[in-house]
């Protein structure tokens, strides 16, 4: 994978390929957003599945908490 590094005070652009560390972390990074992507997804499709049950609308339900 490269990496763009542009140094702003000179203009000088520098191509270059990711570091083993650098790569390892892309993928960590990767991983911690799709596991936060999917329990979001999960909650929301929970809170659908509830507000369902409930017989009520998202917006009927801000009204009750507020």
């Amino acid at each position: 994978m490269i990496i763009k590094e542009h140094d702003a005070t000179t203009g000088e652009i520098v191509e270059r390929e990711m570091t083993t560390s650098e790569i390892a972390q892309w993928e960590a990074d990767k991983t911690e957003a799709e596991t936060i992507k999917a329990a979001d997804a999960t909650k929301a499709a929970e809170k659908a599945a509830l507000l369902a049950q409930l017989g009520i609308t998202a917006d009927q339900a801000k009204l009750l908490l507020s």
